[in-house]
């Protein structure tokens, strides 16, 4: 094929019929790909059927046409799904993953549809999975359908993988996780790699890393009317956090490079959850936890998972050998009760890192994405999140945003627009015209 407005005249736009009459199934299917395990396990093969349907007539599994598809399962109705165009030029690749096939839970008595049925209002598409992730997934089965249908003559090779699991991780070894482990995904490292799971029409180009952290506090238990006799941990807890807090952000302060990336805030350290083993109004507990996450941003080229997790684990041990300079709050607020030979103590322990990503801003990949949308869109404008996303750094990929809506993602009353899906579908095609040149 000629130049790359061929390419682009080749796969035209999206066709609004084809597109809404393949959503409309993926979103009858939502009730029964909700991700909250144990009550609620998605069957993310109902979704690959549907594309399956779309796609293996024009694959070489029916002698159809030259899309390889490969239905991969490691859980039984969990698969993942791997098409690819094959292009004329070895090693010549470009990927467009991340489309994944579960969903949020949704409660139809708190919605204003139904969420588990496709409804058209003008340019909204209504239901669950419209904006997460079934919208994505219906515009890239499109996309690779075209692909089948027109066989333009590509040198690089077209990939788009759908994915499981993606909302709830907690059972592991499922979706993207064992894709990588296998290796099925090496290759897509060889070229400009596009995770499709986010929104608003823009390309993120950096997440963050999160570290999600207990802090337990050990007092002594006693009545509440004689709290001169007690360590009262919640005390503790609060102000020892707030000491961790306060030395967190002197060294980790916001950098100048997080403005060239657009985040919306700096690296953070703060507490989302609070637990003790219970007991009466009128009594000062023996422990509580406090738990939480770090958000960081800009991932080894600022700090490293090792560099946050080694301070935080000075920040406790420095406290807990100078307790007693602690704040405390009251006449009888202590931490350490020298004729008990007590004192109070805190440890904190990690849970498992995710580490963020922050995009190669001289890239080929970007520099193609920033034009594509500036082309479509009409301006451009990257921007990053503090949130996470799996394996992306381990795939070494570049965030594409162009897509969904934020404000309804995991929201009651979900939607999109087709105008969206339309001006994605022709990023989506620019970004592969563009790099044929």
């Amino acid at each position: 094929m000629g130049s790359s407005s061929d390419v682009k005249a080749t796969l035209g736009d999206l066709e609004r019929e084809s597109f809404t009459a393949l959503l409309s199934k993926l979103i009858g299917e939502a009730r029964y790909v909700q991700n909250n395990p144990p009550d609620l396990i998605p069957q993310e093969d109902r979704i690959v059927r549907h594309v399956l349907d779309s796609l293996l007539p024009l694959s070489t599994s029916t002698g159809g046409g030259p899309l390889v598809v490969s239905h991969v399962n490691y859980h039984p109705n969990r698969g993942n799904l791997i098409v690819e165009y094959p292009g004329t030029v070895p090693g010549k690749i470009l990927s467009f993953v991340g489309m994944h096939m579960d969903v949020v839970t949704a409660d139809p008595s708190a919605w204003e549809f139904d969420p588990f049925s496709l409804s058209i209002d003008g340019d909204k598409l209504r239901g669950r999975g419209t904006t997460d992730c079934l919208g994505h997934v219906a515009l890239v089965t499109e996309l690779m359908k075209r692909l089948g249908e027109t066989k333009p003559n590509l040198k690089s090779t077209v990939v788009a993988v759908f994915i499981a699991s993606e909302e709830n991780s907690s059972i592991p070894g499922v979706g993207v996780d064992a894709l990588v482990k296998d290796g099925l995904l090496n290759k897509l490292k060889d070229g400009p790699l596009f995770w499709i799971d986010t929104a608003d029409k823009q390309p993120c180009i950096g997440t963050g890393g999160m570290i999600p952290w207990k802090l337990k506090a050990t007092g002594k238990l006693f009545h509440s009317g004689l709290a001169h006799k007690a360590i009262n941990p919640l005390e503790l807890a609060m102000e020892a956090l707030k000491e961790i807090q306060t030395r967190f952000y002197n060294d980790f302060p916001p950098h100048a490079k997080e403005q060239v990336y657009g985040y919306a805030t700096p690296s953070t350290m703060k507490p989302t959850q609070w637990s003790y083993p219970g007991g009466g109004i009128n009594q000062i507990p023996a422990e509580c936890t406090i738990s939480g996450d770090v958000r960081w941003i800009l991932t080894d080229i600022l700090y490293s998972v090792t560099d946050v997790v080694k301070k935080l684990q000075e920040y406790v041990d420095d406290i807990n050998a100078n307790i007693e300079k602690l704040d405390s709050r009251g006449p009888v607020s202590k931490y350490v009760l020298p004729d008990e030979n007590l004192r109070g103590r805190l440890s904190i322990s990690f849970d498992e890192a995710s580490s963020g990503v922050a995009c190669d801003l001289n890239s080929r990949g970007y520099h193609v994405l920033c034009k594509a949308t500036e082309e479509v869109v009409g301006h451009v404008k990257p921007y990053s999140i503090t949130g996470t996303l799996p394996l992306i750094r381990e795939l070494q990929m570049l965030l594409l945003v162009n897509t969904g809506l934020m404000a309804t993602y995991h929201a009651k009353n979900e939607y999109c627009l087709f105008s969206d899906m339309s001006q994605g579908y022709r990023v989506f095609t620019s970004v592969i015209s563009q790099l044929e040149d």
